[in-house]
């Protein structure tokens, strides 16, 4: 009981660190953590509590005149 206890101690304060590790990776790519992302924005990682790590896609530059 007391390896139970001891265990749940353990994982209960490991879980905010491991949420700030996917969260700071987020922020280095410079995404923004959210549920959901937009149309114009595409998935590059994955963020603490089941969410994604957004950015917006950029445009490639070529102009469709020429």
């Amino acid at each position: 009981m007391r390896m139970l206890l001891f265990l749940f101690a353990v994982f209960f304060f490991l879980a905010p660190a491991k949420n700030e590790f996917f969260d700071e990776r987020c922020n280095k790519l410079h995404g923004k953590c959210m549920r959901t992302c937009y149309k114009n924005e595409e998935i590059v990682a994955l963020c603490g509590s089941s969410k994604r790590c957004c950015l917006k896609l950029q445009p490639c530059g070529r102009n469709s005149g020429e």
